[in-house]
């Protein structure tokens, strides 16, 4: 008689740390014998790995998990699962108690590496588990991983945050900074181009604060300069990415090691969130609007191709429009590749939830739309001066829908162009055509 397959779907929510850990989970569930299903209806297990940056995204998680109610009525084995940041919030952990009965695990953020024993458990015994720390023990143990992409990957080297930005959540269901050996780091990459990895992501909610030790045995401490440096020099590796840095600890150090090293990726996301001194002190993030404008001039004036993307929040809690119009300016002078544009809400547990003087929400609308128009007509223009340009494209995929495949430059441009399906995961010169705002039109050389 023929066994019936097992399936697994991961709905992941958030940045790219839940995502990395969404491929841990995939991993343990494929060594067990699952495959990926097609959708969460039909699965046999579904896990959200959910984020709690925002509010709204609360909200969708519990529209899709409810709508799981009818498929495990129909299934009795089924397991749903939730984990990750959202579950860190005793309120929301008792509001999934009482109104989805049909979620039979619960789990946090650091617990994530005892999740093939918590699967196995409940696998077992049938019934509901909920087992949220809330604190972390130490550094994550190694887990399986089922990658996206079979030739990129990112790689944790540090959880946590230490910053305490107002308006953010994370430090409270992260925990505080705990950074990884370089030892360990080093060794899992080394892992991962053995597997056929070129390009790797340095993974942290504040990569520039990294502070780990050598090896287990060893007092010296690292800078990220001194780890990116060596995790740059790993035979085989072909492109190094890093994600996120905060302004107020990027050195000229990190600087140096991106321009002296070819592999290292021109790309530097440098949230600033406000060109407001005022509100940037209210928002706790120990630099001001000229300082950030003269880190912009170092990296420019060492890395004149570099690519440089940012976040903004409009709206903070006492934003003024002579506030916004300090944001705009600081826009245009540095003349960002990219931004990320967020309007501001509401994120019950910080400090800005309950400061005075939150902003209407039409007048939000209104600064938020200019603010798109002014990224806009940044992105054009930068985009327009590579054009002629042949760059070094890292092939990702084939787009259905256009018949072309897509490509990602060192700078995190995409590129489309025709070619071969074979080429996917292959380094290749492209003559960049067409700018398009936010991608190019290219020929493969």
């Amino acid at each position: 008689m023929k066994n019936i397959e097992k399936t697994y779907k991961i709905i992941t929510f958030g940045c790219q740390m839940n995502a990395r850990d969404s491929e841990k989970l995939a991993g343990v569930l494929e060594k067990k014998g699952y495959t990926e299903g097609i959708d969460e209806e039909t699965s046999d297990i579904v896990i959200f790995n959910t984020c709690t940056v925002r509010e709204n995204a609360n909200k969708r998680l519990y529209g899709r998990v409810g709508h799981l109610k009818k498929s495990c009525a129909e299934n009795r084995d089924k397991i749903v699962g939730i984990c990750g940041c959202m579950m860190q919030e005793t309120d929301e952990v008792e509001t999934i108690k009482k109104k989805y009965p049909h979620v039979k695990l619960i789990f946090g953020t650091h617990n994530i590496d005892e999740f093939e024993k918590l699967i196995d458990k409940v696998l077992k015994d049938n019934e509901r588990i909920i087992e949220v720390l809330d604190k972390a023990d130490g550094i994550e143990k190694d887990m399986p991983s089922k990658r996206v992409y079979p030739f990129k990957c990112g790689v944790n080297i540090m959880y946590g945050c230490d910053n305490f930005c107002t308006y953010c959540i994370v430090p409270y269901v992260r925990g505080r900074e705990r950074s990884r050996t370089a030892k360990s780091i080093i060794d899992e990459i080394k892992r991962d181009v053995d597997d056929g990895v070129v390009e790797v992501m340095l993974l942290g909610q504040n990569v520039n604060s990294y502070k780990g030790k050598l090896d287990d045995d060893s007092d010296k401490v690292l800078t990220f300069p001194e780890l990116l440096s060596m995790v740059c020099k790993v035979d085989g590796l072909k492109r190094v990415r890093f994600m996120t840095s905060h302004p107020k600890d990027l050195s000229d150090e990190l600087i140096d090691v991106i321009r002296d090293n070819n592999n290292c990726c021109k790309h530097i996301h440098l949230p600033v969130q406000s060109g407001s001194d005022r509100i940037l002190e209210s928002m706790n993030r120990h630099y001001t609007k000229e300082k950030y404008l003269s880190i912009v001039d170092k990296i420019r004036r060492e890395l004149p191709d570099v690519a440089i993307t940012t976040d903004v929040i409009v709206g903070f809690p006492g934003e003024t429009e002579d506030d916004f119009n300090e944001t705009i300016d600081l826009i245009e002078k540095v003349n960002f590749d990219s931004v990320f544009t967020f309007e501001y809400s509401k994120r019950t547990g910080t400090k800005a939830a309950s400061m005075d003087n939150q902003v209407d929400v039409v007048i939000v609308k209104k600064r938020f739309d200019r603010l798109l128009k002014t990224v806009e007509k940044n992105s054009r223009y930068n985009s327009e001066k590579y054009v002629g340009r042949v760059m070094d494209v890292l092939v990702e995929s084939k787009d259905r829908d256009m018949g072309k495949l897509t490509g990602r430059l060192s700078n995190n441009y995409l590129v489309h162009f025709e070619g071969d399906e074979s080429l996917i995961g292959s380094i290749i010169d492209v003559k960049l055509m067409k700018a398009c705002g936010f991608y190019f039109e290219g020929e493969k050389c």
